[in-house]
């Protein structure tokens, strides 16, 4: 079951993140906004299965655009198909908002990732050198626009 996230879930988030080395590493003040009163459009999921959280993701809007800010999911239940899920179910929330393009950055060692966003439909539009640390690696841009 997918369903928004809540501030209640924000633990949990904060233990799978760390369990992915390629996941955007959070503090808990940048969760908590997240959740907290702001102009900023947001868009937070989890995908539950059996009361356990095994996955979620995190957006935000940039004008009609949005930014896919983290996706994380848990090791044992990865190769399921639930980060699609994820990413279909922020997809139509996304245009439903009218939101006119989604884009996203990723190591560029993340070869699981960059498949996924490409089955999705998500062309590369760029490269970012040095844009990530511990390791120090380029970042691949993706874009998906809706037409």
């Amino acid at each position: 079951m997918i369903r928004p996230a809540t501030l209640d879930d924000v633990p949990t988030l904060m233990t799978l993140e760390k369990h992915a080395a390629a996941a955007a590493h959070w503090s808990l003040e940048q969760y908590r906004a997240v959740f907290s009163p702001s102009p900023i459009s947001r868009i937070a999921l989890v995908i539950d299965e059996g009361g356990a959280i095994q996955g979620f993701l995190m957006a935000r809007g940039v004008g009609p655009e949005w930014e896919l800010e983290n996706i994380v999911v848990a090791s044992p239940a990865r190769r399921r198909g639930l980060g699609a899920r994820l990413i279909g179910e922020f997809l139509k929330v996304a245009r439903s908002r009218g939101a006119t393009a989604v884009f996203l950055e990723v190591r560029e060692s993340n070869a699981a990732a960059r498949r996924l966003y490409e089955k999705r439909a998500f062309s590369e539009s760029g490269r970012r050198a040095n844009y990530y640390l511990n390791p120090a690696e380029a970042a691949i841009t993706y874009r998906l626009d809706f037409s």
